[in-house]
């Protein structure tokens, strides 16, 4: 019930090729764990095709996703978020290609052996670390999309130094309506995305998509901050303190327009082909904005890109034909 994907919504909201997000925090490096949890995650996604084989299959590429549309079957390809299970060993990135991982988010939040994050201040590599340059090529050469989502401007501007093939931001928004917040990029970052080949896909959490939404997340921030100052870190109002703030504070969400406005702005700046869509549906709380609020809501977004003037023929690039053209050319530049 407080999910924002299930099987009849996606049937309702014409999903049919969600990327499975094989996510491990940050903390699991440290802990030598991330491996692991990937793999119990990516057995997962197996286990929902295994159980419901007329419902789902496991999308590789683009192929399969087109084969899967015409059987009527709902494919589920996977990304790695986070490339923290390689563990600074080649054999692991193989091995997780052979299990179906198709793009690989190289950061989450905080810098790991691959590359520095834009969450985390400690910037310990200046973009990418010795394996993590070493690792563009690798998944250049395996046929793994380049996830530049989440790591620092450096590492971004690195890889795109260093890749043959387009790469993705599978789930990042504009810095220019959320000054300051570096999660998303900036209009020269999106230019020299753009000269790549590549596609930013945009992510519809608010606070990726409004300063208002950000403001008020920093203040949710300072808040506990302060709490914690006051009342140390075992304080009882601690507990359910986002929930109750919200009660005190209404929370800014953003809405279907402003999420088309950051569409609107990178076609305006790199053209049609090289925007897509990063939803980040259970990705990002309570943070959805009005008319976008799961996935059954995507014909709202269709609607609103008919309202704005975008042809059919540009829509089918947002939706999926954008993602789908790198995805090729990266399969393509492996097999050659």
């Amino acid at each position: 019930d407080g999910g924002d994907y299930d099987y009849p919504r996606a049937i309702n909201g014409g999903l049919n090729a969600p990327f499975m997000s094989i996510y491990t925090p940050a903390r699991l490096e440290a802990e030598g764990t991330s491996k692991m949890r990937a793999e119990e995650l990516i057995a997962l996604v197996e286990k929902i095709v295994a159980t419901a084989p007329e419902k789902y299959a496991i999308a590789t590429s683009p192929k399969d996703v087109r084969d899967h549309f015409k059987q009527g079957i709902i494919s589920l390809p996977m990304g790695m978020e986070n490339g923290s299970p390689i563990q600074g060993d080649l054999a692991n990135l193989t091995a997780f290609y052979e299990r179906g991982i198709r793009y690989i988010t190289l950061a989450h939040s905080q810098a790991n052996h691959i590359s520095d994050s834009s969450y985390d201040l400690r910037r310990k590599w200046k973009g990418l670390s010795p394996f993590g340059k070493t690792l563009v090529g690798e998944m250049n050469n395996i046929g793994i999309m380049l996830d530049i989502s989440h790591v620092s401007d450096d590492a971004f501007y690195q890889v795109i130094e260093l890749t043959k093939v387009p790469v993705i931001a599978s789930h990042s928004s504009l810095r220019r309506f959320t000054p300051g917040f570096e999660r998303n990029m900036d209009d020269e970052m999106i230019k020299k995305l753009g000269e790549n080949g590549g596609v930013i896909m945009i992510n519809f959490g608010s606070s990726f998509v409004s300063k208002e939404a950000g403001k008020w997340r920093s203040g949710l921030t300072a808040a506990r901050k302060a709490l914690v100052e006051k009342e140390g870190e075992d304080s009882p109002k601690l507990e359910n303190f986002e929930e109750n703030y919200r009660k005190e504070v209404a929370y800014p969400y953003s809405t279907l327009d402003e999420v088309l406005d950051h569409i609107d702005h990178v076609v305006k700046l790199i053209g049609v082909d090289h925007v897509g869509i990063g939803s980040d549906y259970d990705g990002v709380g309570d943070s959805l904005p009005i008319g976008l609020k799961d996935v059954a809501s995507f014909p709202n977004l269709v609607q609103g890109l008919l309202d704005r003037g975008y042809s059919r023929s540009d829509i089918e690039k947002i939706l999926s034909g954008n993602l789908l053209r790198v995805w090729q050319q990266v399969e393509d530049y492996a097999a050659a």
